[in-house]
């Protein structure tokens, strides 16, 4: 079993950086591969960014290539996602997820997930 918790969400303006960060309960934290997913009101949940086990691998959607980075921590159980040049379209609620098997864009590919943290850019 992994608990997710989410946190570094905000109201930010356009152009401003925030950085999230996932804290993973557990000894098994190092297997798992990493993901960030968002949701804004009224549309489906989207992946943003992934990360292999050993951070050597990564993933990120067309929409944040260039402007997100996602890294993890294994010795601090975190996966981080720094968020540069946020733009109003990145308002959504941010969640992180944990999966056994290969990092993968598809939701349904991991095993556990966070409550959420939110993410608001003004215009």
């Amino acid at each position: 079993q992994v608990q997710l918790v989410e946190s570094g969400g905000g109201l930010v303006q356009a152009g401003d950086s925030l950085r999230l960060s996932c804290a993973a309960s557990g000894r098994t934290f190092s297997r798992y591969a990493m993901g960030w997913f968002r949701q804004a009101p009224g549309k489906e949940r989207e992946f943003v960014a992934a990360i292999s086990w050993s951070g050597g691998s990564t993933y990120y959607a067309d929409s944040v290539k260039g402007r997100f980075t996602i890294s993890r921590d294994n010795a601090k159980n975190t996966v981080y996602l720094q968020m540069n040049s946020l733009k109003p379209e990145d308002t959504a609620v941010y969640y992180c997820a944990a999966g056994r098997g290969l990092p993968t864009i598809v939701g349904t590919g991991y095993d556990y997930w966070g409550q959420g943290t939110q993410v608001t850019v003004s215009s």
